[in-house]
């Protein structure tokens, strides 16, 4: 029987997590992180599916210290798993497991290594993305691949609904891959970093809308960070409008020369962007109120609502993503 340590947070975590234990690997210890207050948590918990499973859990503000080295070490796993754990693991820790400690990454890498892969994939108007399970080393999700699974990407897909997509697709990439891993360290691919890119986390702050952008870009970014995530938004006088969602139309805007505006047209809000392109708006929200087209009119007026070009924000110097 497998034994591994697993170091796990978000869906990934959870579907990872369940798809070891209902393949029957032992896991005497479970490192994951506390909840915090401020995250919108729209994922299971692996706390509460590791302890209902009787399975020890810790949440250590350093796993990298002696303690812990000691503690994994007296634990003898053959394997050390990471799934969307979010602390660096250090080279010792790494060491700990007889096998190899493997992390499953939410791309198919060697693009979007580092933080938040399926909001940067969106952003950048990408068609597809997956999950990746490769070997750690020293250097973040830059060590040999062992298998990949690819995710598609809708045009109007969002980050929650990719994400959960990327989840499921990391576990079956998982469940396939247990055979393998029972009979020893299986051997993996080098990566060719320079075919991609490392991004960072990302703030509330990058969820500003720049209305210089074309109406794709704008698109991208809406469904990249839209709720459960932050939002992208934009302040109009004293009041910040969060955009909910969007949905690509491909249609020329009605209102080119207002343009950047947003509007009511029969049921729908519409957004009217620089290159005269339009995306229809799903709702906007107002300190958590969430207004639809007619809630919209009524507190803004029929006529097209003028944006004002805001030049802030670190998208500012990203590629634009131009669709027919």
């Amino acid at each position: 029987m497998l034994r591994a340590i697993v170091c796990a947070y978000s869906e990934v975590g959870v579907r990872c997590l369940q798809t070891l234990l209902e393949a029957g690997v032992e896991v005497p210890l479970v490192l994951t992180h506390e909840d915090a207050p401020q995250e919108n948590r729209w994922f299971g918990s692996v706390a509460e599916l590791a302890r209902r499973h009787a399975i020890e859990v810790v949440t250590p503000r350093d796993p990298n210290t002696e303690e812990w080295l000691e503690r994994l070490a007296e634990r003898a796993p053959q394997y050390l798993f990471s799934f969307y754990y979010r602390l660096l693991l250090g080279e010792p820790l790494l060491a700990v497991p007889a096998w190899g400690a493997l992390n499953m990454h939410g791309s198919l890498l060697p693009k979007y290594r580092g933080r938040a892969p399926v909001n940067w994939a969106i952003l950048k108007g990408e068609s597809e993305t997956g999950a990746t399970l490769h070997y750690m080393t020293r250097k973040p999700d830059a060590g040999p691949i062992v298998a990949q699974e690819t995710v598609p990407i809708g045009i109007d897909d969002t980050a929650l609904s990719v994400s959960l997509a990327v989840a499921a697709a990391a576990a079956r990439l998982l469940a396939r891959c247990l055979p393998r891993l029972a009979d020893g360290p299986p051997p993996g691919r080098q990566m060719d970093l320079a075919e991609g890119s490392y991004f960072g986390g990302r703030s509330p702050e990058d969820g500003r809308i720049g209305w210089q952008w074309p109406a794709a870009r704008i698109h991208d970014l809406i469904r990249a960070v839209a709720p459960p995530f932050p939002g992208a938004f934009a302040d109009v006088g004293a009041e910040r409008l969060i955009f909910v969602g969007s949905h690509w139309t491909g249609e020329s805007a009605a209102h080119p020369a207002r343009a950047p505006c947003l509007y009511r047209e029969g049921a729908s809000l519409y957004l009217d962007c620089v290159d005269a392109r339009r995306v229809r708006i799903s709702g906007v929200a107002i300190d958590g109120e969430r207004l639809d087209a007619e809630a919209f009119a009524q507190r803004f007026g029929r006529a097209p609502l003028r944006l004002h070009t805001v030049m802030k924000g670190m998208h500012d110097e990203e590629a634009a993503h131009p669709r027919g």
